[in-house]
């Protein structure tokens, strides 16, 4: 078993290089494989994998999917040069992002962001995930397809008009939403056993993920 990521302290160290990811609209047709758009939260419903067998016998067909799911807001946040999440679906706090390099990254930066650095994601095996904006405005996810044999050029960033919500499949690397600036609240609703599988690209690519960004986009 892997030992607890500080997900509020991730000591990154200096000097990371940085991969640019694609950044492209969200659409149907661009999301394809990763999910879909969602205009009614209410209508989406989060698809629940069934527990793994552990040796040849099968799990029972009426067992093995029942936790369900879980729910609450989800918040992105930026305090100066550094991006928080906070999930209270899962009571999870997290930093998501830098707008410049993390050792010289300082809460009390007034400049608005112009990029977003990422660290780290991960992806659900146990369930999709919703996303839906409650503040109405234009925000940014990252994606990946499914595989453990990520790196960090098979991501994408795409970009939401805050019109319509996102769903995302199970197994599905991402790393929750990016506001654009300053307070951003979502709607969350995801699989209750909340497994997560993790790749920190600090530490296994040597590097950050970027994206260019603007919040008149």
């Amino acid at each position: 078993m892997s030992e607890p990521i500080d997900y509020l302290n991730p000591a990154l160290p200096a000097g990371l290089r940085r991969v640019t990811m694609p950044v492209v609209d969200a659409t149907p047709s661009t999301l394809e494989g990763y999910g879909k758009l969602v205009a009614d939260p209410n209508e989406c419903a989060v698809e629940i994998v069934r527990w793994p067998a552990q040796g040849s016998r099968p799990i029972d067909a009426d067992t093995g999917d029942q936790a369900g799911t879980t729910e609450g807001v989800f918040v992105s946040e930026w305090h100066g040069d550094i991006l928080y999440g906070r999930n209270e679906a899962v009571g999870g706090h997290y930093v998501l992002a830098y707008a410049t390099q993390p050792e010289t990254a300082r809460e009390d930066n007034p400049d608005t962001p112009k990029r977003m650095l990422l660290w780290h994601a991960n992806y659900h095996p146990d369930g999709g995930q919703l996303f839906f904006p409650l503040d109405p405005r234009p925000f940014y996810v990252p994606l990946a397809l499914p595989g453990d044999d990520i790196t960090p050029e098979k991501f994408v960033c795409f970009r939401f008009d805050g019109q319509q919500g996102l769903y995302i499949h199970p197994n599905i690397w991402h790393e929750g939403v990016f506001t654009l600036s300053g307070t951003q609240r979502f709607f969350d609703k995801q699989g209750a056993v909340h497994a997560r599988v993790s790749v920190e690209f600090a530490s296994e690519f040597g590097c950050l993920l970027e994206a260019p960004i603007a919040s008149d986009a």
